[in-house]
């Protein structure tokens, strides 16, 4: 066989390189050449060499000394807006003592306890006047006939499912609840908002009350929501406002059969000598809303959560945090549904969807990483941390 791995004694390989070489270096001409591509590779290097690191790095040493003393004094104000948080708690928990008994008479009237007062129960619709025409109407039917109608209409105690109807009517909410949650959730009275003590960690609890149900022999279920307010020694200055770092539930004593969140599922089970087959029960986790009282823990020892953990407990935060905001102190309004309404017409006005009512938890990169981290409000701050008015979007929190 011919031996075609030289030409002229000039090895083969050795040709076909200088052949690629040639076509490399034709090509570079061509595209030095464009225009276009020139304008895209300056621009590119611009971009680097225009960076304000960079820009930092070309600063003279006595620059970059008071630079530094700059970032200690953003340091030193970093730990006083630690402490204006501090105190905004304090103001937070002076002023639920101051709405607690308006709270209190709202659950009486939810119960039936009390009856309400005519003075009590006087409100002057929007729709006054034609409340006023439609009762003009009406006054012409026949007296007899609205007497039979008076005394047909039934008169249920209290103001009945009230709570469990704002689980229905807010979508966040309704989402967690499954048909065999209901009702137990019927049984709900009242939501109560309680912040930690002065001198303890910065902290708020939920408390669900019920009452005597068939379900379970607890009076209240509480969530606690742990916060810190300081900044990160690694990082001072990522830090943007209180951060709820953790959260615990509580034990449920379910009565025998009633506890929702397992289901008893039958497995056949072959034995691996005999070969017979038998039928085993066991019980499995089951999606209730009861789950939100058994949260994820986060984890304290700096390992990170993988992205669906994070995102669970990025979710339970959210929902938290809506108790506390908007679910607690407007109930009536969730219930009736025009909470709700003021919430579309926000969104409706270009409120970015996931920052209306509730805060959103945003990640780096691609789903959800980093620390839990800020009650940070960006967008339009007022007293307490972040909240949110009947017309404004709710403010950024930050989750990493």
């Amino acid at each position: 066989m011919a031996d075609n791995s030289f030409s002229d004694g000039v090895p083969s390989d050795a040709l076909e390189a200088a052949k690629n070489a040639s076509n490399t270096e034709k090509l570079t001409d061509q595209v030095m050449q464009n225009p276009q591509v020139l304008a895209a590779l300056q621009e590119r290097l611009d971009n680097v060499s225009h960076t304000p690191s960079s820009y930092i790095e070309t600063l003279p040493k006595a620059v970059k000394r008071r630079i530094n003393a700059l970032k200690q004094l953003q340091v030193k104000c970093a730990h006083i807006e630690a402490k204006f948080y501090e105190e905004v708690h304090d103001l937070e928990r002076k002023y639920a003592a101051l709405y607690q008994p308006l709270f209190d008479k709202r659950r009486e009237f939810i119960t039936g306890d009390v009856e309400p007062t005519d003075a009590e129960s006087e409100w002057h619709s929007e729709n006054e006047e034609e409340d006023k025409l439609a009762g003009d109407v009406k006054s012409k039917v026949v007296i007899a006939e609205k007497e039979v109608a008076t005394a047909e209409e039934p008169n249920p105690k209290g103001i009945p499912e009230f709570w469990f109807t704002i689980f229905r009517n807010v979508d966040m909410l309704s989402e967690l609840v499954q048909e065999y949650d209901e009702p137990i959730l019927k049984h709900l009275q009242d939501i109560k908002v309680k912040f930690s003590d002065p001198g303890q960690p910065m902290s708020f609890v939920l408390e669900f009350h019920f009452e005597p149900n068939d379900y379970f022999t607890n009076s209240v279920l509480t969530k606690t929501y742990k916060m810190k307010s300081e900044p990160d020694k690694a990082d001072p200055f990522s830090f943007e406002g209180p951060e709820i770092v953790d959260c615990d539930g509580c034990v449920i004593d379910w009565k025998k059969g009633k506890n929702v969140t397992v289901k008893t599922i039958k497995k056949k089970q072959k034995h691996k000598g005999r070969g017979t087959v038998r039928t085993i029960t066991k019980q499995v986790p089951n999606d209730s809303f009861f789950n939100f009282f058994s949260p994820l823990k986060a984890s304290g020892d700096g390992e990170s959560l993988d992205e669906d953990s994070e995102f669970t407990l990025a979710s339970d935060f959210e929902i938290g945090h809506f108790f506390r905001e908007r679910i607690v102190p407007r109930a009536v309004l969730y219930f009736t549904g025009e909470a709700i309404e003021d919430d579309d017409n926000v969104r409706g006005q270009g409120c970015p969807e996931g920052q209306l009512g509730v805060p959103w938890w945003r990640g780096t990169g691609q789903g959800w990483s980093g620390t839990l981290g800020g009650l940070r409000a960006e967008c339009q701050p007022v007293l307490g941390g972040p909240r949110v008015l009947a017309v404004s979007c709710l403010l950024p929190l930050s989750f990493g």
